[in-house]
């Protein structure tokens, strides 16, 4: 552990049950406090390769920005693969291709998250589970206006169709959460292939009780249980 980088992290991706290609991504950037998951869509050789342009735009931010630098060079570096990916695509004349971000920056006691698409930021605190970031998909409008539970959401036949991507669309708009960090704060990124199976009380219970060595094994092995028909993606990022 660095004194300056005062986390941990354990980050893995499986390729599921069912799938030929891993099309999801996932980045770690210690030195950054910038860790991301983007699920790419598209199908083989596109989705995999939007979800990859996200996390190589993204490694490519210089070293030793202040906070408020790298959070602009953040945005900046997934608006540029959003541009990219564009362009990929109508060269391409493949229709859709696109990928989720959900991307996680740690800071001086203050974490910032920036998100596109079902790719989700978790954080754990004194035992209790919070969903940071909202789904911009077709059944959060039903959990928004309480007609069901984001656990429901996820059983729901539309729960795949997303509404905002990376690479989709002329505008990319990206959502941010942001707040103050407390010590033993534990926060979990993740591609809807761990979400479709394991609800709100599955992650509080693992997140409550696993270290952080094994943590993300365990994530993975409750999708698989479950089917594993997507691949599955996790990061768990500890405040030490």
């Amino acid at each position: 552990m660095n004194p300056m980088h005062p986390y941990r992290y354990n980050a893995k991706t499986h390729i599921g049950l069912k799938r030929k290609v891993n099309e999801d991504s996932v980045l770690a950037l210690p030195d950054h406090d910038i860790w991301v998951v983007s699920d790419g869509m598209g199908g083989h050789e596109a989705g995999d390769y939007a979800s990859g342009l996200i996390a190589d735009s993204i490694a490519m931010i210089s070293p030793g920005l202040d906070a408020t630098a790298r959070m602009h060079a953040l945005r900046d570096a997934i608006q540029q693969a959003h541009r990219v990916i564009l362009a990929e695509a109508e060269a391409r004349a493949r229709g859709v291709i696109g990928a989720t971000v959900a991307a996680l920056m740690l800071a001086d006691g203050h974490f910032a998250g920036i998100w596109a698409g079902d790719s989700r930021i978790y954080r754990l605190r004194n035992g209790i589970i919070d969903l940071l970031t909202t789904d911009h998909s077709a059944v959060a409008e039903f959990v928004i206006s309480g007609e069901m539970s984001w656990d429901e959401a996820e059983q729901h036949p539309q729960s795949n169709a997303i509404t905002r991507a990376v690479g989709v669309g002329e505008e990319l708009e990206l959502d941010k959460v942001r707040g103050e960090t407390l010590p033993g704060d534990r926060f979990l990124l993740c591609s809807d292939g761990l979400t479709k199976y394991a609800t709100f009380a599955m992650l509080e219970k693992l997140l409550s009780d696993c270290p952080i060595e094994t943590v993300t094994d365990r994530l993975i092995q409750v999708a698989l249980a479950g089917g594993g028909a997507d691949n599955i993606t996790v990061i768990v990022v500890d405040v030490l």
